[in-house]
């Protein structure tokens, strides 16, 4: 339990202070132009065609945060920050960053979407290439801390033939294959998205274990003849009605006797803990028309209701690291 005092309370209402302030440095690609030289304010205000009261006040908020290094008057991205923030970097979850900063208009629309409801919205879907290219690109940076972990952790030797639906560039897939020599897998995603995994792909040496399949699983009927089906980071994203009809063409494209596994946030019966899990779930409160956070017991209940049995949740966890998995009798 917390133990709140009038400090720490308005402490968490100035919290998004310091978000902006990331926020509109990661809007500006301040971290990747200072990532390359130290640079003076002058230069700055140059090249990003900004004022020069309010770039030297935002530059000096990311130094005393610790983001920036200000000396002798000129700015510089420390390295571990570059990393993570320069568009340059490998590494980057620049692309997240700004996801991240996208959200911004629809958690300010927060009161009044709990006074009257969310607009209805479609699932995200990038309408430019390069953007799509470079969120699913950070997706993968994120996720395949994770993979590895997930694939061992599940114990699918038995499992010959793996379906990972909305596997973007085939991350976990990816996982599943190396830690299962005996494995197939079959990726099931967007079109745009298939076709940065098959670049991705390219030099991983996996090909020949793997098959890209094009389409969308609220449309389409996903590829049948699979003993393992991976669902991944999905269901938060939809209303129990889609989850179901989704859960039922996993259904049919399992084998007897076939696995579902599901990697999401389970919230617990009270649906307060993890913290990570309640406050992702006004995240998708504000981003999508159905979208929420499920506990075990939902999970559960869904997953009956399309036919499966038994149902078990063999990981809880704090981060978007709960398991479940339950089988096709």
């Amino acid at each position: 339990m917390n133990s709140w005092t009038p400090e720490s309370l308005l402490a968490v209402t100035r919290g998004f202070m310091e978000a902006r302030v990331v926020l509109t440095a990661v809007e500006l690609d301040l971290f990747t132009l200072l990532s390359r030289s130290p640079t003076s304010l002058e230069e700055l205000i140059s090249a990003l065609k900004t004022t020069s009261r309010g770039t030297a006040i935002l530059l000096d908020a990311l130094a005393g945060m610790g983001l920036l290094i200000k000396r002798d008057d000129r700015y510089t991205c420390p390295e571990e920050i570059a990393r993570l923030l320069s568009a340059d970097s490998p590494a980057t979850v620049l692309p997240m960053a700004k996801h991240a900063a996208s959200l911004w208009g629809r958690w300010s629309e927060l009161t009044n979407i709990v006074r009257e409801g969310a607009a209805d919205r479609p699932p995200a879907v990038f309408e430019d290439k390069e953007e799509l290219a470079a969120f699913i690109g950070a997706m993968h940076v994120v996720a395949k801390r994770f993979a590895e972990t997930v694939a061992a952790q599940v114990q699918a030797g038995a499992s010959t033939n793996l379906l990972d639906i909305g596997g973007a560039t085939a991350t976990y897939a990816e996982a599943f294959l190396r830690q299962y020599p005996r494995m197939r897998a079959t990726v099931f995603d967007r079109p745009p998205v298939i076709e940065l995994a098959r670049k991705r792909l390219a030099d991983t040496g996996l090909m020949d274990r793997l098959t890209l399949v094009p389409g969308d699983f609220y449309t389409d009927e996903l590829p049948d003849g699979h003993d393992l089906a991976l669902l991944s980071a999905i269901i938060h994203q939809n209303s129990p009605e889609q989850n179901l009809d989704l859960y039922k063409k996993v259904f049919r494209a399992l084998t007897p006797g076939g696995r579902i596994l599901i990697r999401d946030h389970v919230m617990s019966s009270d649906r307060t803990q993890p913290r990570d899990g309640a406050l992702f779930a006004v995240n998708m409160l504000v981003a999508t028309s159905g979208g929420n956070c499920y506990t075990f017991e939902e999970i559960q209940d869904s997953l009956r209701a399309a036919g499966f049995t038994p149902i078990r949740l063999l990981q809880s966890g704090e981060m978007m690291n709960a398991l479940v998995e339950a089988c096709r009798p």
